[in-house]
């Protein structure tokens, strides 16, 4: 199984409580992910957040219906919180979010994924043919959503 790494970065003008707060809320990942994917969040609410809580989702991928499920494996607000697949379309899926000041008011965010595809060679050709590419829109589209619920910040 060959692991990949996706990373972003990306300053906004809010402080780090802030900016975790907004992505530690599950029920915001809807409006931050591309509507073509009809993502939506499938825990009950009220959501707790914090280490050991259990998230599901269910999204539609080139028309492929799929039902994920994450764990929240560690919380550290304002600073980090990390995310590992317990079911859905990877072989692995560890997901970090580090929130860190700048000295200006406002805060680095930091996406750090390491993710590996399923099926041997045949993922690995899903990965250079599609994967690697929609992860990247996903993580634009969430950058530039973020970016405009914060401009007036």
């Amino acid at each position: 199984m060959r692991e990949h790494l996706l990373q972003r970065s990306q300053r906004v003008p809010v402080p780090p409580e802030r900016a975790f707060d907004f992505y530690a809320d599950a029920l915001n990942l809807e409006p931050m992910t591309p509507p073509g994917l009809h993502f939506r969040v499938t825990t009950p609410g009220p959501i707790a957040m914090g280490a050991g809580t259990l998230l599901d989702y269910r999204l539609r991928l080139h028309g492929v219906p799929i039902r994920w499920q994450t764990r929240i494996e560690t919380w550290e607000r304002p600073l980090r919180f990390s995310d590992t697949q317990v079911r859905g379309p990877y072989a692995l899926w560890r997901h970090t979010h580090e929130f860190e000041p700048d000295g200006e008011g406002g805060c680095e965010m930091r996406d750090r994924v390491r993710y590996a595809i399923p099926y041997g060679p045949l993922g690995e050709l899903a990965h250079r043919l599609f994967v690697r590419g929609d992860l990247e829109r996903i993580f634009d589209f969430r950058r530039d959503a973020f970016a405009e619920h914060f401009r007036d910040s």
